[in-house]
Formats: structure tokens, C-alpha cells, sequence
């Protein structure tokens, strides 16, 4: 192997290592995130509340694109994202409704 192969194994490497720190901390911060999504949906329950509103998702979600355009992400990316995660929310709260 020469050394500008290894070099680029190395660096290789380095770059896997950091990404899976990386989704670590993505899936430890979407269970924090959906340990308190829970928590809305037993309140939203037991105080016989919908279990989705739009107008906050709408709002998340110019949000979410504005933070992604700031971190240089895709923002239609991160909207499907957003959607994904509201949809699963929404399928927890109204089970909890149940």
C-alpha cells in the first residue's frame, strides 16, 4: 500500500469514526425528543386534546428549514425529516388517545 493510499485510509477512518459518534448522538437525541413528545401526548390524553396541531407543525417546519439553510442542509431534506417525526408522534399520541 503506498502512502497516499494509507494516508486515505487513515483519513477514512477518521471521518467513519466521527460519524458514527455522530449518529449516536442522533438516535440519544431523537429518544430524549420522543420521551417528551410521549409526555405531550399523556397530557394532550388525559386533558382530551387533538392529538396533532397544525399550526405548531407548520411552524416547526419553517423552522426546521430555516435552521437547515443556516447548517447548510438541504432543506427540503430536513422537511421530510421533520414530517417523518411529526407523523410518528402523531401515530403516539393518538395511541395513547385509544
Amino acid at each position: 500500500m503506498s502512502d497516499l493510499t494509507q494516508r486515505a485510509a487513515e483519513l477514512l477512518a477518521d471521518h467513519r469514526d466521527s460519524i458514527d459518534r455522530l449518529d449516536a448522538i442522533l438516535v440519544y437525541t431523537l429518544g430524549e425528543r420522543f420521551k417528551h413528545t410521549q409526555a405531550v401526548g399523556r397530557l394532550k390524553a388525559q386533558h382530551d386534546l387533538p392529538p396533532s396541531d397544525p399550526t405548531r407543525e407548520e411552524r416547526q417546519i419553517e423552522r426546521l428549514e430555516w435552521l437547515a439553510k443556516e447548517a447548510d442542509l438541504d432543506p427540503e431534506f430536513a422537511k421530510k425529516f421533520l414530517n417523518f417525526i411529526i407523523s410518528e408522534v402523531i401515530r403516539h399520541h393518538e395511541k395513547l388517545q385509544r
